[in-house]
């Protein structure tokens, strides 16, 4: 009997198992976890510590997911050995799976740098897993002053999610901007005017340089003292087990438009991925939830023997901090020769839509997300601008400015 191996437990390992099913209704399938826990969705970690929801509502299928899905799952363990002439993985427990078809779905890991005194730290935490953020539960109070590293979207996520259970919050990044590797200078500055009006301090072109229990000694000779530290430098894609199999690698575990890897009958999807943006049309490892659900579904397919591929990704963050939205999509081209910007500004709302010659490449918008869809689909289909009324389109995103054979075709007839 045939035999699939999923190793992961989230977005795009259930999206495997989703894919898996949508071809073969009864083989078997083997789910390796780390986590202790059924697949939960990762975003709700910070709205759990603010308290907006619980447990139970975080959880991303229901309790008899995998029952009704035939999945055994292996909780609390991991993949340490992946033989590919064998066809057999093996576990921390020294299990052996073997398998016809796996899928690779590990994601990433927090990167934590070798900062000097970091071990005098006794209350020393990531923030990437629900186990991160029970054990910040427990440790922060109200007296807690609190130390962020990292002014990315896990750092402000985490510090939103502890404004309301800590004494005080510092946020320390080396770039001059938060969000720096989603939002340009404008829209950060928006982002953090918000984050600051709720008492979050920010100390930016400045980080940790050494630690001296619970104090910070900053690169600029600042010292900061905390109570509690929480590392959000950023994450690494899970590679290890691909990569010590001999397959190709580069940041992430490289994939072509079905998911496969280098390595006959393994394949690979979400966040330790890495494959096509084409919206700028270079490799990349696009580690957002969407783009771990579309790659998780394919691979699935083509694991039971069916013929998918997804060939349109492109990089995606929407965050929020206090009521302020912002969504940003795709690549900005406006600088390369045939690329321009339309832009809309206010005091709370910003649209940015990047153009490369007839195309929508990217689009950056802060306060009106509403029908931001409907641009994604445009970078998505690579849809040429002159084939709809654009100047409509630019106002507002509206299915009326595509022609009525096109609103038919792709929306259904939605006006």
């Amino acid at each position: 009997m045939k035999q699939y191996v999923i190793i992961g437990n989230g977005t795009a390992a259930v999206s495997c198992v989703e894919g898996i099913r949508s071809i073969d209704e009864k083989t078997p399938i083997t789910i390796v976890s780390e986590e202790r826990y059924p697949a939960y969705c990762r975003p709700l970690i910070s709205y759990y510590l603010e308290g907006k929801t619980d447990r139970n509502r975080m959880q991303y299928r229901p309790d008899d997911f995998y029952e009704t899905n035939g999945c055994t799952v292996l909780y609390g363990k991991t993949a340490v050995h992946l033989s590919v002439r064998q066809k057999t993985v093996t576990l921390s427990d020294g299990q052996t799976l073997s398998y016809d078809a796996l899928c690779v779905a590990t994601g990433s890991t927090p990167f934590v740098p070798p900062i000097s005194g970091l071990e005098t730290v006794a209350k020393k935490y990531t923030f990437l897993k629900l186990d991160d953020a029970l054990a910040l539960e427990q440790a922060v109070t109200s007296d807690s002053r609190v130390l962020i590293v990292g002014a990315g979207l896990i750092g402000l996520k985490c510090a939103e999610g502890l404004s309301a259970r800590a004494k005080s919050i510092t946020v320390c990044d080396l770039a001059d901007r938060v969000l720096s590797s989603i939002l340009d200078n404008a829209c950060a500055a928006r982002m953090q005017t918000v984050l600051e009006q709720h008492g979050i301090r920010f100390l930016l072109s400045d980080t940790a340089a050494r630690f001296d229990g619970n104090t910070a000694i900053m690169q600029s000779g600042e010292q900061i003292p905390f109570d509690v530290l929480v590392l959000a430098i950023g994450v690494r894609p899970n590679t290890a087990l691909v990569r010590e199999s001999g397959g190709k690698i580069n940041r992430g575990i490289l994939v072509d438009a079905q998911m496969r890897t280098s390595l006959p009958g393994v394949y690979a999807a979400g966040d330790c991925a890495e494959g096509m943006d084409i919206s700028c049309g270079s490799s990349r490892v696009l580690a957002v939830l969407p783009n771990a659900n579309l790659q998780g579904f394919c691979a699935g397919v083509n694991m039971a023997g069916g013929t998918k591929v997804f060939d349109n990704a492109i990089s995606m963050n929407a965050i929020g901090f206090f009521g302020l939205h912002a969504l940003s999509a795709g690549s900005d081209r406006s600088d390369e020769p045939g690329g321009a910007v339309y832009e809309e500004s206010d005091e709370w709302h910003l649209k940015r839509l990047f153009l490369k010659d007839d195309n929508l490449t990217g689009f950056m918008l802060i306060g009106d997300t509403a029908r931001a869809g409907i641009y994604t689909s445009l970078i998505r289909r690579q849809t040429p601008l002159h084939t709809l009324d654009f100047d409509r389109l630019k106002q507002t995103p509206t299915t009326a400015a595509f022609s009525k054979e096109t609103r038919k075709k792709t929306f259904g007839g939605a006006v």
